[in-house]
């Protein structure tokens, strides 16, 4: 599989797309463009964030945000408040239990089930 090959496949900012399975791990893709994603937390499920392209900023309730660019991986631990955001198209990767609901128990115009979120 070629990452970069996959993330042409993905039309709509803020859509996870899964992309394969590792134990009982998801690995997805998705691109980032825009402020839409809610404020949420993942009760039970860690979340690990890989840049692929572009620059994320990072946003952690209670301490300071942070901007994520290529190369940077950060775990945003389970029950930690967090939304992310781009002002240019930004490729992320992400690595999620499979029961990790897209944007936790906040649903929003952009949230996706899992099914929504399998090619």
């Amino acid at each position: 599989m070629n990452i970069n090959a996959e993330f042409k496949t993905i039309e709509h900012y803020f859509s996870p797309k899964i992309i394969s399975e590792v134990n009982d791990q998801y690995v997805k893709l998705a691109k980032i463009k825009g402020e839409d994603i809610p404020w949420h937390n993942h009760e039970n499920e860690d979340e690990l964030f890989f840049i692929s392209e572009g620059s994320l900023l990072m946003e952690i309730e209670n301490e300071p945000s942070f901007t994520m660019t290529k190369g940077d991986l950060f775990v945003v631990k389970k029950g930690v408040n967090h939304r992310v955001s781009a002002k240019k198209e930004c490729l992320i990767m992400l690595i999620e239990s499979k029961t990790t609901k897209h944007t936790g128990t906040t649903e929003s115009t952009i949230t996706k089930s899992i099914e929504e979120q399998k090619y």
